[in-house]
């Protein structure tokens, strides 16, 4: 793999300088970016980098979702109801590793209120826009992170996934987006929004530099003698068959490319699948976020998104018993075991998301925004659900740019990466 980075710790001083300049300049490709900046701490990191010559994240420049503690600051989760909290006495775990391993912290970007949505849309500190199309969103639920890469504001994006909130919006905006393994990346001082599925991840431009902030992140649960093979699988029975023509064009695209460049793909149909199909995903982030704001949700109601408090997301909860829930994390349990068992060491290749980014105005409708919000988590959520590890690598056809996800088993993160980075090098050709 690659370990050309794009920063440099000698530059380091003036690219922050360049960085608040645009910032205060209020650029439209900055607007709605960050919820606050962290400029201050950051020149005095900047001054401090020679106490990290040896690391490889040496200045570089990383912007943290607004759900991670970082000393110093109030973490808000794009809430208005957290502005007045206590700011945060210590970093969230990953946030110290990399601080610790010289990395510059620029700023809490914004977000989806709590997390929840695969959209990116937030009405208390606005939306920002697609990095790619004009009037189009940025996808969620990190939005502002995967803005601040896209437009080379932040080398690395820290953001957390629960249904495809790293990889939506990498694919959406360009860019590499990677959802570890749940367990190998602390998310003690990160705020949950669904304790069972929510990941930490990075997004960046390339695969190296989520490759490093994974590396530096992670608590050493991955296994790296786990290896993927060169077998990927296509399935033939979910989330392929509602395609937008740019994103099926592409999409085949990539598979000639892999196919030429000597990787086995399988069109197959997966079971496991099929019963993802019937299987109650909405529970988790419903009942777990009201375990989480419950108090807010109860005595706060009128200051949460109407979409984020209403009766089809954290209100949805009154729908489901404790024997229900139970019975729904017993079904996922199963189902992880059958999927690993169908998938063993093979990868299963889709589209991270079967459209391209739509416009701010065809979401104005409940409706509209709902549709479209199950419609872009579809895909991405089998990682979550099935305990799995995923990337979504950015491929630029006819014009049209697309993520290509590739996801794999529990604890193949390390080969998965690796094979990214073949992957990447193979997109990177047609561009």
């Amino acid at each position: 793999m690659s370990t050309q980075y794009a920063w440099n710790a000698d530059t380091a001083s003036n690219r922050l300088t360049a960085i608040q300049n645009r910032i205060i300049a209020n650029e439209r490709e900055v607007q709605h970016v960050f919820t606050q900046t962290f400029f201050d701490q950051a020149i005095e990191q900047c001054n401090q980098l020679s106490d990290y010559s040896s690391s490889p994240l040496s200045g570089a420049f990383v912007s943290v979702k607004d759900l991670f503690d970082v000393k110093g600051f109030v973490t808000k989760a794009g809430t208005t109801f957290m502005a007045d909290n206590p700011p945060a006495t210590t970093d969230a775990t990953p946030i110290k590793y990399l601080r610790e391993a010289g990395s510059i912290l620029i700023g809490h970007t914004n977000m989806t209120e709590l997390a929840y949505s695969g959209l990116g849309l937030n009405p208390h500190y606005g939306t920002p826009e697609n990095a790619l199309i004009p009037g189009c969103i940025p996808g969620g639920s990190t939005s502002g992170g995967a803005i601040s890469v896209a437009h080379r504001i932040a080398d690395i994006a820290i953001g957390t996934d629960t249904g495809g909130s790293v990889r939506i919006p990498a694919a959406f905006n360009g860019i590499v987006g990677f959802k570890p393994s749940q367990n190998t990346v602390s998310r003690k001082g990160c705020k949950a929004l669904s304790r069972t599925l929510d990941s930490v991840g990075p997004l960046s431009r390339t695969v190296a530099a989520c490759d490093l902030a994974y590396r530096t992140m992670s608590i050493g649960k991955h296994n790296k003698a786990i290896q993927v093979n060169n077998t990927l699988v296509i399935p033939t029975n979910f989330g392929m068959d509602d395609l937008e023509s740019p994103v099926k064009a592409a999409f085949e695209e990539a598979v000639s490319m892999l196919k030429d460049a000597g990787f086995k793909i399988k069109h197959k149909s997966i079971v496991a699948l099929d019963a993802l199909t019937k299987f109650p995903v909405w529970q988790f982030a419903s009942v777990e976020s009201r375990a989480e704001y419950d108090d807010a949700y109860q005595h706060k109601h009128d200051l949460i998104d109407p979409r984020i408090v209403g009766p089809t997301r954290m209100g949805r909860a009154d729908e489901v018993d404790a024997i229900t829930y139970r019975q729904t994390l017993n079904q996922r349990e199963s189902l992880i075991e059958q999927y690993k068992t169908e998938l063993g060491s093979n990868i299963l290749l889709m589209p991270t998301v079967p459209i391209l980014p739509p416009t701010f105005l065809s979401l104005q409708s409940d409706d509209a925004y709902s549709r479209t919000n199950l419609q872009v988590l579809r895909n991405t959520s089998i990682a979550n659900v099935m305990d799995c590890c995923s990337i979504s690598l950015p491929m630029k056809h006819n014009n049209a740019t697309i993520g290509v996800m590739m996801t794999a088993c529990s604890g193949h993160d390390l080969s998965l990466l690796d094979l990214a980075s073949e992957c990447e090098t193979l997109f990177q050709a047609n561009q």
